[in-house]
């Protein structure tokens, strides 16, 4: 045997990475992962749609799905087996945070604190805000155009939400990613700015634009987009949302062999909890660090491939000239 090929151990993995991508709730169409072209991508660097959420931690598996045997005879003996349901949970805890993993750690909206008017009452999830400017046409991803004067209103390190105006519709608002669904219309005109997950960050200020220091999730702002700068982010634990996102966790193992878990579904099932651990455990008093914790519900989708259903792909791919 080649003295360059090599059994293949149980992987040994430090830590797991997390990718999220948005799921047309529309259509409920997931996003797909293909292992085959894009399983040995970039950490660093994932595919588009994929959004990389960083390491997360405690990240834990667990199986509802149930089986029966089907019994016959007489005395009765089991004759075959079959899946009575398909169940499946995933949990694990956040070590950043964000607006993408507060809203995937909580079970209903997630919205944006919008830069309040002058002189307005206040709210519990922010008071009325002030005026959005008008996108300018040109405007990129990362390029924001706008008007000499609305420019000037804007520095450097802001957050900026870009999206449409509230029309009175009902259903999921939000463009590209659905930040919410309204059962009945509401009076907000910037109720979609405030869901939105349309958002970046500003790095640098011109006369006439706003450079961003990352693409925009929904690309370049559609026609007839307006921007507000946001202070943060607020949720609430009630509601009739549930997030529902496509999740890809990456373990990464010591010889460079790599799982690979794809979920096409995922929604989000609790509400918003944290949990606070002890920077130094060996001390009672001093410094906590304060985590999100997400716990979502798999559901299933149909292969093409031979129309069975699926709630997860669990894919290896081995390292080097290890042996199979």
């Amino acid at each position: 045997m080649p003295t360059n090929w090599f059994s293949n151990p149980a992987p040994v993995v430090r830590r797991v990475r997390a990718y999220f991508a948005a799921v047309n709730r529309q259509s409920q169409i997931p996003v797909l992962f293909d292992p085959t072209e894009q399983g040995a991508f970039d950490l660093d660097n994932p595919p588009a749609p994929w959004i990389s959420l960083g390491w997360i931690q405690g990240f834990t598996r667990k199986t509802g799905t149930k089986t029966v045997a089907v019994m016959t005879g007489i005395p009765a003996s089991a004759l075959e087996q079959i899946h009575e349901s398909l169940a499946a949970e995933v949990s694990f805890q956040f070590l950043n945070w964000t607006k993408l993993t507060m809203a995937l750690a909580t079970g209903s909206q997630h919205m944006n604190l919008l830069t309040p008017a002058s002189g307005v009452s206040g709210a519990a999830d922010g008071a009325q805000a002030a005026a959005a400017v008008t996108v300018q046409s040109g405007s990129t991803a990362t390029t924001i155009a706008l008007a000499s004067a609305d420019a000037a209103k804007f520095v450097a390190g802001s957050i900026i939400a870009v999206d449409m105006d509230y029309a009175g519709q009902v259903g999921f608002v939000g463009t590209p990613i659905a930040g919410a669904y309204l059962r009945a219309a509401v009076t907000d005109v910037d109720y979609i700015r405030r869901v939105t997950f349309n958002l970046a960050l500003v790095s640098a200020v011109g006369a006439t634009s706003l450079t961003l220091a990352e693409a925009l999730p929904g690309g370049a702002p559609v026609s007839g987009a307006k921007l507000q700068a946001i202070a943060g982010f607020v949720d609430r634990e009630g509601g009739c949302f549930f997030q529902e996102w496509s999740a890809l966790f990456v373990a990464e193992a010591s010889q460079g062999e790599r799982i690979l878990f794809h979920y096409p579904r995922l929604q989000t099932c609790s509400a918003a909890i944290e949990t606070v651990a002890p920077i130094d455990p060996k001390r009672k008093e001093g410094l906590e660090r304060v985590l999100l914790n997400g716990r979502f519900l798999a559901l299933p989708v149909t292969d093409p491939l031979d129309g069975e259903r699926v709630l997860c792909y669990r894919s290896f791919l081995p390292a080097a000239n290890a042996l199979v």
